[in-house]
């Protein structure tokens, strides 16, 4: 009888944790009910500080950026990648942005100044062709151009103002040649000719839809609403509703999510449609509840761009439910995300038991 009953709870027990597990495992919105009680307005400060101290240190004298480092081993990588160099730069412009000082400044010029020592002029505009590669990247010219459009928000009296509207508007072009019947954006293009070419990509083009948006939205380029909104509707259509009809957790929209959210919340606060933040907020929910977010081991930094512009529409749009729940994730994801910061204010215990061989690792 004792054993029957002792058999009977073990049962219900485990059945109650495979249960529970499902549950949690697939519907990541029960963990909205925990904090991080780490997070705080100051530990986002400290971590933002020490990310600019990072990105300057690695800048090198031409303006390009160290690609890799092995902070353990104090050995540098000699991979690169164009892309990722003018995502650096835009970083380095988003910071200044945020925490604007003489050095932050000087940082952007050089970087700006190195990527207009390898631009060539075009038929429609002006590309970029990245040293050492054979194809230009349509990422490449988004960054870039994301990286003037949001130095200029900051420095709107610089005194090369002129000259750096000037290449925006090359580049602008440039991108607007590129575009397809579709709304969507080739890819690349070649290097001689600047002819596109290559399939559009989930990143690329949500990154120059980003592009365009601010261009429209801060510097003036009113003529390009009418774009951005065909666009913005192909995208969304292709990248989200059809992807993920074919998979649930598509990769498609994977690429496309963060860029994507960012845009839809510029979009929605320049009153070009109210509807982007009830879809910005469905695709959070999708980031957190079908991909899994908070599940991920890897670096899901990719998620949280998207999920702040998400939580910002949902705060505006008056949703509740959608700013405690995204909120939280916020909360949960950018404290384990800032726990792997070198010298950071969260670090982990794998940090702490190796510490970095060079300073130029901190951040």
């Amino acid at each position: 009888m004792i054993k029957n009953w002792k058999f009977k709870v073990g049962a219900a027990l485990i059945i109650l944790g495979v249960t529970t597990y499902a549950i949690v495992s697939n519907h990541a919105t029960l963990l909205t009910y925990v904090h991080s009680p780490e997070l705080s307005e100051q530990v986002l400060d400290q971590s933002l500080l020490l990310c600019k101290q990072f990105l300057l240190a690695n800048q090198k004298e031409n303006g390009s950026f160290n690609y890799e480092y092995d902070f353990v081993n104090d050995k540098f990588s000699t991979g690169d990648s164009q892309v990722r160099q003018a995502g650096a730069l835009w970083g380095i412009a988003l910071v200044h942005q945020e925490i604007p000082s003489a050095a932050s400044k000087k940082a952007v010029e050089k970087g700006l100044e190195f990527f207009e020592s390898h631009t060539r002029q075009g038929s429609k505009g002006k590309f970029i062709a990245y040293p050492g590669q054979r194809s230009g990247r349509t990422g490449t010219m988004a960054l870039v151009s994301l990286s003037l459009i949001d130095f200029l928000r900051v420095e709107p009296n610089h005194l090369k103002k002129q000259h750096y509207d000037s290449l925006l508007n090359d580049y602008i072009n440039f991108l607007l040649s590129i575009r397809q019947r579709d709304g969507h954006f080739a890819s690349g293009y070649n290097l001689k000719t600047g002819r596109a070419s290559g399939k559009p990509s989930p990143y690329f083009d949500g990154e120059t839809l980003l592009t365009l948006t601010k261009a429209a939205k801060y510097q003036g380029y009113d003529s390009l609403q009418d774009i951005i909104a065909e666009s913005a509707e192909k995208m969304y259509q292709f990248y989200v509703t059809n992807a993920r009809k074919e998979d649930r957790d598509s990769d498609q929209t994977k690429g496309f999510y963060q860029w994507s959210s960012m845009s839809f919340y510029e979009i929605y606060t320049a009153g070009w449609g109210d509807h982007w933040a009830d879809r910005t907020i469905e695709l959070a929910f999708w980031m957190i509840d079908t991909h899994r977010t908070l599940f991920r081991t890897r670096n899901t930094a990719y998620a949280y761009e998207g999920l702040a512009s998400a939580y910002q529409l949902a705060k505006l749009s008056g949703n509740q439910w959608a700013v405690d729940k995204i909120g939280t994730v916020i909360d949960l994801g950018l404290s384990k995300l800032i726990s792997w910061q070198v010298g950071g204010p969260l670090q982990d215990n794998y940090l702490i038991n190796n510490p970095p061989a060079s300073d130029i690792a901190i951040g």
